[in-house]
């Protein structure tokens, strides 16, 4: 029973028209297993100058974004420029006590972004991206602190995530119209 629940769970996953994001096949068969991958669209994103963010959620937001754009370092000569602006945090309180002082806040980071043609400053995609996080508010200013710097950092791993994705998505259609150069 379990050998036909496998078998399966194989076809149907053949059959939903999964692909992977960041590489393309080489020949043009059924199965992704095997062939080659091309990974032009790797390579393609590796060719992005993520520019420098203010503060330092910034910061954090850009070095996320290098590692996962550029994993082998800055390129030397990019085709791309991402540029990225941080909107102010929203911090709203929730979970009132008695004497109207919150026990936990949940704190709102928006960023807009655009990936630019680096030659022509040409924009190419253009978005935003927001993570909702909370922390809870303690008797112990350190712990509070801590919490909420864990939180800042949690935020921009989702932002960079998505940043990521999206980019990924794009490259992978224009890889797909055969636009990629």
């Amino acid at each position: 029973m379990k050998k036909i629940l496998v078998l399966f769970l194989l076809v149907f996953v053949a059959a939903c028209g999964f692909e992977p994001l960041y590489v393309q096949k080489k020949q043009d068969s059924l199965w992704y297993f095997g062939g080659e991958f091309d990974t032009s669209i790797s390579a393609e994103m590796a060719k992005i100058k993520v520019q420098t963010i203010a503060d330092r959620f910034g910061q954090q937001l850009r070095n996320d974004l290098l590692d996962m754009i550029t994993p082998l370092g800055v390129p030397r000569n990019p085709t791309y420029r991402l540029v990225v602006d941080v909107e102010p945090i929203e911090i709203t309180q929730q979970a009132m006590r008695d004497d109207i002082t919150a026990t936990r806040e949940r704190v709102r980071y928006k960023v807009e972004y655009q990936l630019l043609n680096a030659e022509t400053s040409e924009i190419l995609v253009k978005g935003d991206s927001i993570a909702y996080v909370s922390y809870d508010i303690m008797a112990n200013p350190y712990s509070t602190t801590f919490a909420k710097k864990k939180t800042e950092t949690d935020a921009a791993k989702i932002i960079a995530n998505d940043i990521t994705l999206r980019l990924g998505a794009y490259f992978h259609s224009r890889f797909k119209k055969g636009n990629l150069q």
